[in-house]
């Protein structure tokens, strides 16, 4: 633009009509052009929009007109304002302003330096190239605009997901904690609650007494130590010394000792060592399993075996207690505590692609088995992970 009102200037001289102030007017004229087009795309530096837009291009228009009428030169003005028109005025417009233009281009040419082709082929080209480049910069525009919404999307899209996937992070973490805290916490602090109410009908002062006493203590540092556990995220404090084998020949001595509950561990099949998770998970399963039996069975006895066959080791937890309805219990609610905990045992053993298999009847007992395949130096195999439901053979 500023580079046609140069030509514009320096042939100011030339071609203007006599009696219309010649020089002095084109230049005025010229000045007033310029100063326009510069207020209008300052300060941001690209063309207005809206109702100022309108206005400027209309003052740019109607100057030109009147240069128009002054000197042939003015004619060159028309191929900038034909991209201001089309990039202000619409597609439709636009082409309608830049025909009208061209034409009046051309009569203007022509009055001052006569008709002729080149005349006429110099305006009308530069519409045509203007038109096309108008239309295409609108069809990118209109391409980019897309794109942008549909990335604005995507990035809506994703930030909805990382607030989902944050969620759920925090109510399977909840879930976890728990799990963890049934099984281990909760069942010390039930032990300890019995205990303490046999120490208080035996009385503090008998020997008996002082043994219940003593075992709640044992039972509520073992609780601690599960805890500051929990805290510093390191394996259970039971499995430190001598694995899960040594970890269950203990929870059945503390059991049969604390809960009078006949209890027999058997660990002579199980061979060779196993993944923490995987000795975490068959430690918690049992836990809960023994608990369930202590507090809901009712039974005389119960038996404990770890037992390893070629990639898989069992965990198997067998009462001989009043039993129950296993399709009911299933239908009810994880708030029930029974329920809770064998949703909890099957949660641990899914969540390391194992298996949790539960058959009972009532008046037949209770069998709760959990098994888990780990491959020699490849770790666990998750291939086995099971539908989140109890997986069960109906009654025995």
């Amino acid at each position: 633009m500023l580079a046609l009102v140069g030509v514009l200037v320096l042939n100011a001289s030339d071609g203007t009509w006599p009696g219309t102030g010649g020089t002095a007017a084109v230049l005025g004229l010229a000045a007033l052009f310029v100063v326009t087009y510069v207020v209008g795309v300052w300060p941001a530096g690209a063309l207005p929009r809206g109702r100022r837009g309108w206005w400027w291009t209309t003052a740019l228009t109607l100057e030109w007109l009147v240069l128009l009428t002054l000197s042939a030169d003015a004619t060159y003005l028309v191929f900038a304002l034909f991209f201001i028109y089309m990039h202000l005025l619409g597609t439709t417009r636009g082409v309608a302003a830049v025909i009208l233009a061209a034409v009046v281009a051309v009569i203007a040419f022509g009055i001052h330096r006569g008709f002729d082709a080149a005349g006429v082929v110099g305006p009308a080209l530069g519409a045509g190239v203007a038109v096309v480049i108008g239309l295409g910069y609108d069809a990118l525009t209109r391409d980019v605009t897309r794109r942008q919404a549909l990335i604005d999307e995507l990035t809506h899209t994703r930030d909805q997901l990382a607030a989902v996937e944050r969620e759920a992070g925090v109510v399977a973490e909840r879930e976890r904690l728990a799990r963890e805290i049934h099984d281990t916490v909760s069942q010390s602090l039930s032990s300890i609650v019995m205990l303490l109410h046999v120490a208080q009908r035996e009385g503090t002062d008998t020997d008996k007494g002082r043994e219940r006493v003593e075992q709640a203590r044992v039972a509520a540092g073992e609780a601690l130590a599960e805890t500051r556990n929990f805290i510093h995220a390191l394996a259970p404090p039971s499995l430190r010394v001598g694995g899960i084998a040594d970890a269950l020949q203990r929870l059945g001595a503390t059991t049969q000792q604390t809960s009078g509950l006949r209890t027999r561990v058997d660990v002579s099949g199980y061979v060779g060592d196993l993944p923490t998770p995987v000795e975490t998970a068959l430690l918690r399963i049992a836990q809960s399993a023994v608990a369930n039996v202590v507090q809901h069975a009712r039974a005389a006895r119960v038996d404990v075996t770890l037992s390893r066959l070629d990639d898989e080791v069992i965990l198997d937890v067998v009462d001989d207690g009043v039993g129950f309805d296993l399709a009911a219990l299933s239908r009810s609610s994880r708030t029930d505590q029974q329920s809770f905990g064998l949703v909890a045992m099957q949660d641990r053993a899914v969540a390391l692609g194992g298996r949790l298999v539960v058959e009972s009847g009532r008046g037949q007992g209770t069998s709760v088995a959990a098994s888990f395949t780990v491959h020699p130096g490849k770790g666990l195999d998750k291939g086995l992970a099971q539908e989140h439901r109890f997986d069960h053979g109906g009654t025995r």
